[in-house]
């Protein structure tokens, strides 16, 4: 489809961070159809359906392939071409905005997260079915697994994978099926959420995939990525790896799926090798053997695979959270006083992150605030600093916080008394300071106001507050498009600064430039 830079940015801004769309890769979204067929060499006919985007709703587009693909092995392209024709019609995604989504037949209701929605909260309602006929399909989540049906071999080693995520470390899930990689992948680096994982990771990587040899050789250390596979192959590749998951088929040992054990890399070496953990790893924090019980005791109860599933994320949640809010507290610390941003001088620059002088933080404003699960934190916060995770949420938060700032400056640049202060100055200092105004503006606009808007605005700024109420109107719209400015009102609140017409012989002043009066 075509690019929309105003909607991509908008959708940026207000998508939760493990929603933004992905500008390096693309997601393949796989149904995979396999019928017998003596007509054919290998005994089988074989065929996939692949959607492909950027964006990661794991469980719209797995529904959408659950629609099209029996159609589409049916009736091939001219099915393609009627559905691809329905999708082209449908609404931009928008965060905090119920979707009603036309496919076949089918109206799929879901909602696109948004990231002020509170977390940890159920999603909002579908509202207007009563209009929909037939009857919408409804999707509880655009994104979220089944995390308890995905974790079921690991529920004893959960809060041991959380720490492997946060810390960015190398790890290979060997599954004995591509969708038991791909959904164990997808899970381990959600379960960081509202922290963004901030490494690579592949769903299913094969052999053939062009990273093969990088991945497997031995002369250098593992990147920071998680790998789901399923050729045993890779046992042997891989053994270097600090660590492996494998996986075999879900057996039962009594209400609670058989558990894998942590056991030793020296242990794999054979293509055979047993479901386990192997890994020498030891966590930093102590286990939660609580979140275990609260799971039996849902089993015993038998309650829904979706309301253990909650316990679960809400269980990641709160230990991220743990993790976060200290962090969170430190770095709001580092932003300079309100009073000290003057409306003529550039605004004074955050203070850099002390790794040192966080950790002395913590004796006081540490995760056992909010946390009952003990252990050595401070060790936990020093591996973290040297994770990509890390680096990822510092850029992302000085990014907003270096937003804050500019807005910051911009308001009090458009309640200082103009007037007074342009007194004295001479004409060099009044032009220095429009050239310097229109460099912010060209910050927080796209695209950046022409010199013709600019002139239109700042007329007579060498002695009247002609562009005061422009900023305070631009800074109300959000600091969005300018060109998407009402003029007359901004012409308007500028008369009326001025206190009579704009000087400018036949051009009115809620004209914009280039716009002649009717």
């Amino acid at each position: 489809g075509e690019d929309h830079p105003g909607e991509e940015t908008d959708y940026g801004r207000d998508a939760p961070p493990g929603l933004q769309r992905e500008a390096a890769h693309y997601f393949g979204y796989v149904y995979f159809r396999q019928v017998k067929d003596p007509s054919v060499k290998r005994g089988y006919f074989q065929k996939s359906l692949v959607l492909v985007s950027r964006l990661p709703y794991v469980n719209l587009f797995q529904c959408l392939l659950q629609l099209i693909a029996p159609e589409y092995f049916d009736k091939l392209d001219p099915c393609l071409e009627a559905v691809c024709s329905e999708i082209d019609q449908w609404p931009l995604p928008v965060p905090g905005r119920m979707l009603n989504l036309p496919l076949m037949g089918v109206v799929i209701q879901v909602r696109v997260p948004s990231r002020v929605d509170k977390l940890g909260s159920s999603p909002d309602k579908p509202v207007n079915q009563e209009n929909l006929l037939p009857a919408p399909l409804v999707l509880s989540s655009v994104y979220e697994l089944d995390l308890f049906r995905c974790f079921q071999p690991v529920l004893t080693h959960v809060q041991l994978l959380w720490e492997l995520m946060l810390l960015a470390e190398p790890l290979v899930v060997l599954a004995p099926s591509p969708a038991v990689s791909s959904e164990t992948v997808l899970a381990l680096t959600s379960c960081l959420a509202p922290l963004k994982y901030c490494c690579d990771y592949r769903p299913y990587f094969t052999i053939h995939d062009s990273e093969f040899k990088e991945y497997t050789t031995r002369t250098q250390a593992p990147p920071n990525i998680v790998l789901g596979v399923t050729n045993p192959f890779f046992i042997k590749t891989l053994q270097h790896w600090p660590h492996i998951l494998r996986l075999g088929e879900l057996k039962m040992a009594g209400d609670l799926p058989k558990q894998v054990k942590m056991k030793k890399l020296a242990k794999l070496r054979s293509l055979d090798a047993k479901p386990g953990l192997y890994s020498s790893y030891k966590t930093f924090l102590h286990k939660d053997k609580g979140l275990l019980k609260r799971l039996l005791k849902g089993i015993h109860k038998k309650r829904s695979s979706e309301a253990q599933s909650a316990l679960l994320r809400r269980y990641f949640l709160e230990l991220t959270q743990s993790f976060l809010i200290p962090l969170e507290h430190y770095m709001a610390s580092l932003m300079p006083l309100q009073k000290a941003i003057t409306p003529w001088k550039n605004p004074p620059p955050i203070r850099p992150f002390q790794q040192e002088e966080f950790l002395r933080t913590l004796e006081h404003a540490g995760p056992q605030l909010t946390c009952v699960i003990k252990g050595d934190w401070i060790g936990l916060y020093r591996r973290f600093f040297r994770s990509p995770n890390f680096d990822g949420w510092y850029r992302q938060r000085h990014k907003e916080m270096t937003h804050k700032l500019e807005v910051l400056h911009l308001e009090a640049i458009s309640e200082a008394n103009i007037g007074t202060w342009m007194k004295h100055k001479s004409e060099v200092e009044v032009v220095d300071l429009v050239l310097k105004l229109r460099e912010k503006l060209v910050r927080f606009t796209a695209p950046p106001p022409s010199w013709g808007q600019l002139c239109c605005l700042f007329s007579g700024v060498w002695t009247l507050q002609s562009w005061a109420g422009f900023i305070r109107i631009f800074l109300l719209l959000g600091g969005r498009n300018l060109l998407g400015v009402d003029w007359c009102v901004l012409g308007k609140e500028r008369d009326r600064l001025k206190g009579r017409q704009d000087p400018r012989a036949g051009l009115p002043a809620c004209q914009p430039p280039g716009v002649q009066p009717s």
